[in-house]
């Protein structure tokens, strides 16, 4: 499992990825000599015991966590083959290094740059060319840190191919795949972020030479952000305000060339650095970006959908926002970034409340383990489910990708306002989910998770941008309601939807007709549930939005006055989006009996602690009663016991190797205690007894205050 930007390749390599892997490679051997593999097996030291508290909860599973594993993945042979392409970077000895937690950031960037490099060399040398799998590689290569250099191989050449003409695309794509350059995705300002068109970079044509003036006319207009810029990168596409003949047309993108091949300079025109520390990334150089007056010869526009001609005159694109492409990818790959964010933090809180033992249950009756206790049960679960749901999103999200890629290029742009909107709607909804969920994860380990050892630290560091890059949550939450009310109103005009959008013209009861708790745990049940709300709650926003405008009110203004329920709006569908998503996935699966019967218990728990959630919502119009809650509660209980003697083996299934996992606390052997001492004394604080700052300052203090106490 990785961090979110490792989901991103180019859209060719997700359809590549969506069919199964049927390669005939030397590694079967290696995966069936692992066919235990679990997360972390891979890393364990031969001989190593398990703790007896896990091995108890792994042989009272009802499942084989493999058969998960391949259901995730996609089938055994993509399991198999990451693992095998994973076992070369764990057992390859050029990318050990000491914990990141104990560098200092020079130390953790240069080794990530180090790793970096190292890993395109060794690439070439084992022959992988595929995205992904290369991918999977830097990923267990990094140890659980961000791989460095990621945007190079997605958005900057992701923007290449989507945005550049053939002719373009041979000169720097071929580049960019050779390394002979390294690029970035320069588009977020000092003074501007995901409001795209107010960004104030200018790229003004003169023809009198041909070629675009790239300027940042204000202290705002600096970029701000771009991962690798500060100092690694040679290039970035760069995102501006085209001017010619005296006309804005609006952001375009731009290939800019910002330092010295020879030296590594920044060019003449072109100001860069680091933007300094940040919550995580310690490894990653975000950057700054100033430019005076550079030029850069008119070829250097992107021009697959406009253009500029030689004199200057401007040709539109056949759609507006298709350079928004690589924006799209991200925030698509980002729905099942954020499922495998919890798979990570729920491994590592599930394991440790196994091992983990507290407090008495019944008086002289030992300390039980925590996973015992309903109030941890409520604090995991629910995270565990939401991994699983959100995995299968992405999966979703990704297909749903390339096939919008097929079909714009094939001519049919029609696709792109509801890829935009699931896109923008499902990466703010999961990251509101999963973020948080990181912070409650981490509590729910006790104290022990504040420690850098349990891993928390670094995983919430480097995923809680997720909320605020490529476009911050509410105003991408937003996006999705203006695309809703786009739909009402066209309904209202005899449109009909397919897909996700079909619930706004169904004719829901008003009322749940669910008996019994077994009702409530009836698929259909749940789905009608959430298309009752989603429903419900875009049309009042669409409604109240109406009526706002027609008290004459401008319609900016009545939008900003309807937030409340917009957001609500969006957020109700993106929720509805995801238990539709999940529970076609599992109707399609063609898993083990025993897999379906878990999943499908992961999709109850996912939806009933929706409903338990979200309770006024469902209450509010009276489709759900107050018994009909009582009942809900009731159920929620039931599925915690149902899910405790599968919880561990859940995790499991998620296949993420110890190296992977970076923590300490949620180590696959279970071993925490002893572990945590020795990495605790293996911290630089501790090379030796008696630090400078007591010679320097403890020593003389206290003899001085000695002194004194003697007069």
């Amino acid at each position: 499992m990785y961090s979110t930007y490792t989901y991103a390749c180019t859209c060719t390599h997700i359809q590549e990825r969506i069919r199964v892997i049927n390669r005939t490679l030397p590694f079967a051997a290696m995966a069936s000599s692992s066919s235990v593999s679990r997360a972390g097996v891979l890393s364990l030291e031969q001989g190593t015991k398990i703790n007896p508290d896990l091995q108890k909860e792994r042989d009272t599973g009802t499942f084989n966590p493999l058969d998960l594993t391949y259901e995730i993945d996609g089938g055994k042979d993509i399991t198999e083959r990451r693992q095998y392409i994973e076992s070369l970077a764990f057992n390859d000895p050029d990318f050990q290094c000491k914990d990141v937690a104990f560098m200092t950031r020079e130390e953790s960037y240069t080794n990530s740059i180090r790793i970096a490099t190292l890993c395109v060399k060794k690439l070439k040398e084992l022959d992988i060319n595929d995205i992904t799998e290369a991918m999977w590689y830097r990923s267990a290569a990094s140890f659980g840190n961000l791989p460095s250099m990621t945007l190079h191989e997605s958005m900057f050449m992701h923007s290449v191919l989507s945005q550049a003409t053939e002719e373009q695309q041979v000169e720097w794509l071929t580049k960019a795949q050779d390394h002979t350059i390294l690029g970035t995705y320069a588009q977020t300002e000092l003074g501007h972020g995901t409001f795209v068109r107010g960004l104030e970079t200018t790229a003004t044509y003169d023809p009198s030479t041909e070629e675009f003036v790239m300027h940042s006319p204000t202290l705002t207009s600096i970029k701000w952000w771009p991962g690798n810029l500060g100092k690694s990168v040679t290039h970035a596409v760069v995102a501006a305000q085209l001017y010619t003949k005296g006309k804005c047309y609006g952001i375009h993108m731009f290939m800019v060339p910002l330092r010295s091949l020879e030296d590594h300079t920044p060019l003449p025109g072109i100001e860069l650095g680091d933007i300094g520390p940040k919550l995580g990334y310690a490894n990653i150089d975000n950057g700054f970006l100033r430019f005076t007056h550079f030029r850069i010869p008119r070829e250097n526009m992107f021009m697959k959908y406009s253009r500029v001609e030689p004199d200057g005159t401007y040709v539109a694109p056949p759609v507006e926002k298709l350079s928004y492409g690589s924006m799209v990818l991200i925030r698509s790959l980002i729905v099942g970034g954020m499922g495998h964010c919890l798979a990570k933090g729920s491994t590592i809180a599930t394991r440790y409340s196994a091992v983990r033992h507290q407090s008495e249950l019944v008086a002289g009756g030992g300390e039980p383990q925590v996973l015992d206790y309903q109030s941890q049960q409520l604090k995991l679960f629910p995270y565990i489910a939401s991994a699983y749901a959100f995995l299968f999103a992405g999966k979703h999200m990704q297909e749903m990708f390339a096939d919008s890629v097929n079909q714009v290029s094939a001519g049919n742009f029609n696709v792109l306002p509801e890829l935009h909107a699931t896109a923008a709607g499902l990466k703010a909804f999961t990251s509101n989910v999963a973020i948080p969920g990181i912070e409650q994860l981490r509590m729910a380990c006790g104290g022990h998770g504040y420690s850098a050892a349990s891993g928390f630290p670094l995983l919430y560091g480097n995923e809680t941008p997720a909320c605020t890059y490529e476009g911050e949550n509410t105003v991408m939450l937003l996006q999705t309601a203006r695309f809703l009310m786009k739909c009402v109103r066209q309904l209202k005009a005899g449109t009909t939807f397919k897909g996700i959008m079909a619930y706004l013209a169904d004719h829901p009861q008003q009322r749940c007709m669910a008996q019994s708790e077994d009702d409530f745990l009836n698929a259909k049940t749940l789905l009608d549930a959430y298309r009752h709300r989603a429903q419900r709650i875009v049309f009042q926003a669409a409604t109240n939005l109406d009526k706002a405008e027609k008290s004459g009110l401008e319609q900016a203004v009545a939008w900003n006055q309807q937030h409340l329920y917009l957001i609500r709006a969006a957020n109700a569908h993106c929720h509805l989006a995801v238990v539709e998503i999940f529970l076609s996935a599992l109707q399609r699966s063609e898993a083990p009996e025993a897999i379906k019967k878990v999943l499908m218990t992961m999709f109850q728990m996912y939806a009933i602690h929706g409903l338990s959630e979200y309770r006024g919502e469902f209450l509010q119009d009276g489709y759900l009663t107050g018994q009909q809650l009582d009942a809900i509660d009731r159920i929620l209980i039931r599925l915690l016991k149902e899910i405790r003697p599968n919880a561990v083996t859940l995790v499991d299934a998620f296949d993420i190797d110890d190296n992977n996992l970076a923590s300490v606390m949620g180590r696959y052997d279970g071993n925490v205690y002893e572990n945590m001492y020795k990495w605790a004394k293996s911290a630089p604080m501790n090379d030796k007894e008696v630090k400078d700052a007591y010679h320097l300052y403890i020593g003389p203090f206290l003899k001085e205050n000695r002194a004194k106490s003697k007069l």
